[in-house]
């Protein structure tokens, strides 16, 4: 009688374990985590994903915006302490999966190589991208004693001249498109290289606190600053294509979310996150409230 007794109570717990784990549709009950890096695109992306998945599902979202570069994120991915968050092709096929991009290599090759390389180590995937691409350009102030408008003319001009460049610590420490690979390409001689904060380095070239920074082409200052931006003439850094990943489990959990994810696709252009990241930046809004404008002007999500 007690061994039935057990055998029942086992059952049961097995049956509450599974209701609790996923809903009637299959889907899951827990929460799914938006992640993102620690600058102020990263933080707008995060927040237009969780919004827009909150607006158009019943999965309840938590965000652990701004966690770290892609070295903290790949591992959070892997090992399930995230869900998602928006990251960039070359990015992905460079500093994540060491290969390198051929020369000539259409964008489309570039994504297709990520997506099949991070579902085959990660066991995470690459919906469609968002529509923008987020690359460098070597950046210096308009009243520079100096100008240029190709990388290889910044070369000429650091080996006859005293120049510091200032990046993102993250930059300095990124393997296949960071420093140490830009320098074999590009042959600076730099009297300094500080590591400057991402979001800090546009005031830094502006005030002459540096003199070079590798800023990014989607950043609001560098219009708003008047920022002079120079050609990758040997074509050193590859596509970054923006394109929100997810874990290939997590699709599994929420059986919606790919679709609803997929419908962001193309809906934002260089232009767009220009503006959006200079709304945070330079006219100070909040993150939630510059991301939750956008989603409403593109009739993403309702008022």
């Amino acid at each position: 009688m007690k061994k039935l007794l057990l055998i029942g109570i086992i059952a049961l717990m097995t049956v509450v374990v599974a209701a609790c784990g996923s809903d009637e549709e299959g889907g899951s009950d827990r929460s799914l985590i938006v992640s993102g890096k620690n600058w102020t695109e990263q933080y707008i992306l995060t927040y237009i994903i969780g919004e827009y998945i909150q607006e158009n599902s019943d999965y309840d979202v938590q965000y652990e915006e701004g966690l770290g570069e892609v070295a903290i994120l790949t591992p959070a991915l892997e090992d399930g302490e995230i869900d998602l968050y928006v990251e960039y092709t070359g990015t992905g096929l460079e500093a994540v999966l060491g290969e390198v991009v051929e020369e000539g290599e259409s964008a489309d090759s570039v994504y297709e190589r990520v997506k099949e390389g991070y579902e085959e180590e990660y066991n995470v995937t690459w919906l469609e991208p968002l529509g923008f691409e987020n690359t460098y350009t070597l950046a210096f102030a308009e009243d520079a004693e100096f100008e240029a408008s190709t990388a290889s003319e910044l070369v000429e001009l650091s080996q006859e001249r005293d120049m510091i460049f200032g990046a993102p610590h993250a930059f300095y420490e990124r393997e296949g498109d960071g420093y140490d690979a830009m320098v074999e390409t590009y042959p600076f001689e730099f009297t300094e290289t500080p590591g400057l904060d991402a979001n800090l380095m546009y005031d830094a070239v502006r005030t002459g606190e540096v003199d070079l920074i590798p800023a990014f082409t989607t950043d609001g200052r560098i219009e708003r600053f008047n920022l002079q931006t120079t050609e990758d003439d040997q074509g050193f850094f590859p596509q970054y294509d923006a394109v929100p990943i997810v874990r290939m489990d997590t699709l599994e959990d929420f059986p919606e979310l790919e679709d609803l994810l997929n419908e962001l696709a193309g809906t934002m252009d260089e232009e767009v996150m220009q503006d959006l990241n200079a709304r945070v930046d330079i006219d100070e809004e909040r993150y939630e409230d510059v991301a939750r404008d956008f989603l409403i002007e593109h009739d993403l999500i309702e008022e």
